[in-house]
């Protein structure tokens, strides 16, 4: 059984006064579960965890849980470098009603494969909790070889891995390995329909802060058989798509929201305002989809 299928959001954190801003979340909480979003993943990169202290994160997947209901499932950004805080952090989420977890490679320590199965069997172990695997090598210098990933999908909570690697080949080794034994989810929104082709169940979508029914569209014209509608879909807005990562996410899809009149507020440092002309291809890159 899928924790979810099709599109989850990678949703961002709105801020306001150097706080986390609660009314705007609960705004954009609802605008999701309104425009067919699969599923909420909070407090993860496109939502600046990295730089929100505990108890912000802990307040914000609180406030998520307790808004969203049940409605969808909410998945909880609950990784670290230090296994032992990814743990606590875990248990912590579980006890407050998360659907699932999204655990990140630790980073900046560059473990071992090794090291990776002994990191999540660890956490696997202190919690009853679905354990999505996120592996994203360009921003924590760590990979998880499709051999790695085929041992930890023997354990009894990891039950998906967000593959963000942007490596068909391995996304495809790691298929022929596990089979049907661990869910794929796209972690890139420019390869949403290959990786779906090659058996993944949805995508955890930093486009879908902007474009959330399209993102749940194409991922619902793939599973009803209309691969062409779905293709087509992801070829319109491969622009977009690519656009929103011409700097480091969240600063594009952040500033986007916020041209769009969604008013999220700022980033946190050290991600800080958009390079001029940056700013002005995403600005006609959102007019040319009448974004704004």
């Amino acid at each position: 059984m899928s924790l979810f299928k099709g599109s989850g959001v990678a949703i961002i954190t709105p801020f306001k006064n150097e706080k986390v801003d609660f009314e705007k979340l609960s705004e954009l909480l609802e605008f999701h579960v309104s425009n067919k979003t699969d599923a909420i993943i909070i407090c993860g990169t496109t939502g600046e965890a990295s730089t929100m202290t505990l108890d912000e994160k802990k307040e914000t997947i609180k406030f998520t849980v307790d808004k969203i209901a049940k409605r969808i499932p909410v998945i909880a950004g609950t990784g670290s470098n230090d296994t032992r805080s990814a743990i606590e952090m875990s248990k912590w989420a579980e006890s407050i009603g998360v659907d699932g977890l999204l655990v990140i490679t630790p980073y900046y320590n560059k473990t071992t494969q090794k090291g990776l199965v002994e990191h999540f069997t660890a956490i696997n172990d202190a919690v009853k909790t679905p354990i999505i695997l996120y592996s994203v090598k360009s921003r924590t210098g760590v990979n998880i070889e499709p051999q790695t990933v085929l041992k930890l999908s023997k354990l009894s909570n990891v039950i998906a891995i967000k593959e963000a690697s942007g490596d068909i080949s391995q996304i495809a080794k790691i298929k022929s390995l596990c089979k049907d034994n661990i869910d794929i989810y796209s972690g890139n929104d420019d390869q949403i329909v290959p990786i779906l082709s090659l058996g993944a169940v949805g995508v955890i979508s930093v486009l879908a802060n902007v474009i959330p029914s399209t993102i749940h569209d194409i991922c619902e014209y793939f599973f009803n058989g209309d691969i062409k509608k779905s293709l087509d879909l992801q070829m319109e807005y491969l622009e977009l798509a690519n656009t929103l990562f011409i700097e480091t996410n969240p600063i594009p899809v952040k500033t986007a929201m916020n041209m769009m009149g969604l008013d999220v507020g700022n980033l946190r440092l050290p991600l800080c305002e958009m390079e001029d002309k940056n700013k002005q291809i995403l600005k006609d890159t959102l007019e040319k989809y009448k974004l704004i």
